[in-house]
């Protein structure tokens, strides 16, 4: 294609366009329909243009022109309740559902990790003495210890707030980056791993590995449910860059990519629970069946919900994605 000769023959029809959006909320009812005709039309050129002869700066200058008109035609679109149900009832819990043959997986093995990790330190003095010195290390696990103080050494609110501020960027941060092969992701879960083991491993080598489990459990369990979410999500994002499937890997980035940011606003809603479950309920005084029990119940609603809601989604055609008519990837092909 000419590229010259193919801008002069349509430049007239872009700059109609242009016009046309400038007072758009002038327009008459003819006026109007020749709106929608040349955004159609404009559309598909900027779709040849695209595939024969892409010039950046052109293209740039349709895509605003196409943005500009689509908007202009299909209406500014606002949030509202049906949003919010479909989201929390279809999308999400279908979302995480699709990706638990990564999650499930990354899950199980995090935790082996973790516990490897724990009976290692748990094992040899000479590694604790690496991690602390031995009267730091009897201030961490002595009863009224700094492990246990650490739930209630500030006000419920805030630390809930702070916990769950500090969650919710390690999962969005596990979902952002699997784009890179997932090596940071693996990166994340071994820190968290490695933090989760040195707590086993120095309460079990002082004997009070019960203790440290009343205390991790109750929030513990949703909150590494989340984690693993989302870093198994994000690995699964890498892979997908490397084997898209029958589809192209632009459509499959952008698809897996679109879900990937809805699963970040679910999880920060799951974390927000586990943050208010360790804040409020990890340094409580109710007993340690009871606050473990509180844990063991939020973790199981939580599967329930992805098993159950997201479950029946999938097998009714969702897949986390945004609905059809906000996918901005999409333009129309002929006029």
């Amino acid at each position: 294609m000419d590229l010259d000769v193919f801008v002069s023959a349509h430049r007239a029809e872009w700059d109609r366009l242009d016009a046309l959006l400038r007072r758009q909320r002038r327009l008459n009812g003819a006026e109007a329909d020749e709106l929608v005709a040349l955004y159609q039309r404009t559309a598909t050129h900027l779709s040849l243009i695209q595939s024969s002869a892409p010039d950046p700066q052109l293209t740039g200058r349709l895509s605003q022109l196409v943005a500009r008109a689509r908007s202009a035609v299909t209406g500014t679109r606002r949030a509202s309740w049906r949003d919010v149900t479909r989201f929390l009832g279809h999308s999400f819990p279908a979302a995480v559902y699709r990706a638990r043959h990564w999650w499930v997986p990354t899950a199980l093995l995090s935790t082996v990790v973790a516990i490897l990790l724990g009976w290692w330190i748990g094992a040899h003095p000479e590694v604790q003495s690496s991690i602390a010195a031995p009267s730091q290390l009897r201030d961490l696990t002595r009863p009224g210890g700094e492990y246990e103080t650490y739930y209630s050494s500030h006000p419920a609110a805030a630390f809930a707030a702070q916990v769950w501020t500090n969650n919710a960027k390690a999962a969005a941060m596990c979902l952002v980056l699997g784009v890179f092969l997932g090596l940071p992701v693996l990166w994340i879960l071994f820190e968290n791993m490695l933090n989760l083991g040195v707590g086993i491993g120095l309460m079990s080598s002082a004997g009070r590995l019960d203790t440290f489990l009343g205390l991790i459990l109750p929030h513990g369990l949703l909150e590494l449910t989340a984690v693993f979410v989302a870093a198994g999500t994000g690995m699964r994002l890498g892979w997908t860059l490397i084997d898209p499937g029958p589809r192209s890997r632009r459509t499959a980035l952008a698809e897996e990519g679109r879900a990937a940011v809805g699963m970040a606003i679910g999880l920060a809603l799951v974390l927000f629970v586990s943050g208010a479950i360790e804040g409020f309920v990890t340094p409580s005084g109710l007993p340690t069946w009871a606050r473990i029990g509180i844990g063991i119940l939020a973790e199981g609603a939580f599967l329930t919900y992805v098993y159950v809601l997201g479950g029946r989604a999938v097998r009714a055609g969702e897949t986390g994605d945004v609905e059809a008519a906000e996918r901005s990837s999409s333009v129309p092909t002929a006029a």
